[in-house]
């Protein structure tokens, strides 16, 4: 059992980051905005450049992080490069710090997850598993919806935090819930966005013009929020990432692991993972989500 959090809010109070991609970002825009010392670091140097733009300070390894705040962000990759970060020669744990809780935004295995929290709790440290539904726009614009497993004691003491980042945040069980809520809500967001994509196709093939076509689609029962996220992305062929077609086929990948553990067929998602899977071998797994429509024409 992890020790009781107890809420902690001087001025300028030292908040780590690892990890400062396109999420990472907008998480540090947010959190500098709202006052916190964000102290970050990542491999690429031009990320570390940008949080010093930002306003934040940059640490040069994960230990470092640990020794100067108490609550750290992870805006990582995979389950991997989440264990290497917290207990790797260099990470979190390598030093004597001043490490309380660790919230985990990123999307990785339900089972390494939920180990790692075992782990720290072992070691009086709390851990959230705090996946976000939404693009790294969305969460610029505090629109990304947080889905936080751990335990509920971390979970309300680090509300401040996760008020500063969104207007939408559930606790949805014991850690590793957040991952498996991810996953199953990034398998219908991905498939809403392909199915959205293949209809703009067939409408194009049909010889519709897609701009009415897609206001269309907004006001009748085919809507989902893809259209009013990625429709006119599609459009313009505008496939600047705001969410990579690598990231999202890596949480296929995951997600048809699960099902195969459960001896669950996700026909769709196959085929997703397929489309995706073509796109990143003609070298476009940087590009947005949306690139799926690339793909289908």
């Amino acid at each position: 059992m992890t020790e009781s959090p107890r809420h902690i809010h001087p001025a300028k109070e030292n908040i780590g980051l690892v990890g400062i991609g396109l999420v990472g970002t907008a998480l540090a825009e947010h959190l500098i905005g709202a006052g916190f010392c964000v102290v970050g670091c990542d491999v690429d140097p031009e990320r570390r450049t940008m949080l010093e733009r930002m306003g934040g300070i940059v640490a040069t390894r994960p230990a470092e992080i640990a020794e100067r705040c108490e609550r750290v962000f992870l805006s990582l990759m995979t389950s991997a490069t989440v264990a290497e970060v917290v207990e790797g020669a260099d990470g979190l744990l390598a030093a004597p710090s001043k490490l309380r809780c660790i919230i985990d935004t990123s999307t990785g295995a339900p089972a390494a997850t939920e180990a790692l929290a075992q782990r720290l709790a072992a070691k009086n440290i709390g851990y959230l598993d705090a996946t976000i539904s939404g693009s790294s726009q969305q969460i610029r614009e505090k629109r990304g919806v947080f889905i936080v497993g751990g335990e509920k004691e971390w979970f309300d003491g680090c509300g401040d935090l996760l008020d500063v980042i969104s207007t939408k945040h559930f606790h949805v069980g014991p850690a590793g819930s957040g991952a498996k809520a991810k996953l199953a809500t990034n398998l219908i967001l991905g498939l809403n966005r392909m199915a959205l994509a293949e209809g703009l196709v067939f409408a194009e093939k049909l010889g519709l013009d897609l701009a009415p076509f897609l206001d269309l689609v907004k006001e009748t029962p085919t809507y989902s929020v893809a259209a009013d996220v990625k429709g006119q992305k599609m459009l313009d062929g505008d496939f600047t990432p705001q969410a990579k077609v690598r990231q999202h086929h890596k949480d296929l990948t995951l997600i048809l692991e699960e099902a195969r553990q459960t001896g669950l067929d996700l026909p769709l998602g196959r085929v997703h993972h397929e489309v995706l899977g073509r796109l990143i071998t003609e070298g476009d797994g940087d590009l947005d989500a949306c690139a799926v429509i690339k793909a289908l024409r």
